[in-house]
């Protein structure tokens, strides 16, 4: 695979919040290239969350720019040219603020591909991402309440990949779930990512989980303030022992 002339995504200046006099982020700066996993570690409350939406085109920041494969973001949420919406998948910590509750776990997955025109390819491609993260039986007949949240975040993991994303936003994606169901979630992520080269942006508390499933991570100072610049800590990834913490 030739390398790609630019990042995949790359943050620059970003201030953002939810109260333009109390930004929960002042001028932060991230780049994730194609291929690369980082994380973005940082205690509660530092921005962590905003930050992930911001890169997922679900929240206009006060400054800064997105740029998705050296391309300025055009928009936010709907108003997002449908390209550079589809070219992010995000999954998010809580997967029942996240769904449908009138949704079937099948309906769920393949929301993004009826959205976009594409309900063709539903049946097939919801079955393949099913299979790939563990929702055999007749669990895709079920809804959210009739699942656990394990079993729901799996379905949402699957609704992430469903249009194949270029990016992959996991806002912590495993902080609700036990170790078994992490390391599997964390296996299928990995094996897209190493089939389709996507970019990986994780964000999370637990250090010793990040550091074992990205190339790199990086931490986000307190709240209201940006990225210290540097590369946490920088080791190869070890897909062997990813259930820790």
């Amino acid at each position: 695979m030739t390398a790609d002339p630019h990042p995949a995504l790359e943050l620059s200046g970003i201030t953002a919040g939810y109260e333009r006099r109390a930004p929960v982020l002042r001028d932060v700066s991230l780049t994730v290239h194609g291929s690369e996993a980082v994380g973005l570690l940082g205690p509660s409350g530092c921005g962590k969350s905003t930050l992930a939406k911001v890169a997922a085109l679900l929240h206009r920041p006060y400054a800064g720019t997105v740029r998705l494969d050296g391309e300025p973001a055009r928009g936010w949420r709907h108003r997002a040219p449908r390209a550079q919406r589809t070219a992010v998948g995000v999954v998010f910590q809580q997967p029942r603020l996240a769904a449908d509750p009138r949704l079937t776990l099948a309906a769920l997955i393949a929301e993004p591909l009826r959205a976009t025109g594409r309900g063709r390819e539903a049946t097939e491609r919801v079955r393949e991402l099913a299979d790939a993260v563990g929702l055999g039986g007749d669990l895709l007949d079920r809804r959210p309440h009739e699942v656990s949240d394990g079993q729901l975040q799996r379905a949402c993991v699957a609704r992430a990949l469903v249009l194949r994303p270029r990016v992959l936003v996991c806002d912590e994606m495993t902080a609700m779930l036990d170790a078994s169901t992490t390391a599997a979630l964390v296996a299928v992520v990995e094996d897209y990512r190493q089939r389709s080269g996507a970019a990986l942006l994780a964000v999370g508390h637990d250090r010793t989980l990040l550091e074992r499933w990205c190339d790199r991570t990086v931490e986000l100072a307190g709240a209201g303030g940006g990225t210290d610049g540097e590369e946490v800590r920088s080791a190869p990834r070890a897909p062997a022992d990813t259930s820790a913490g």
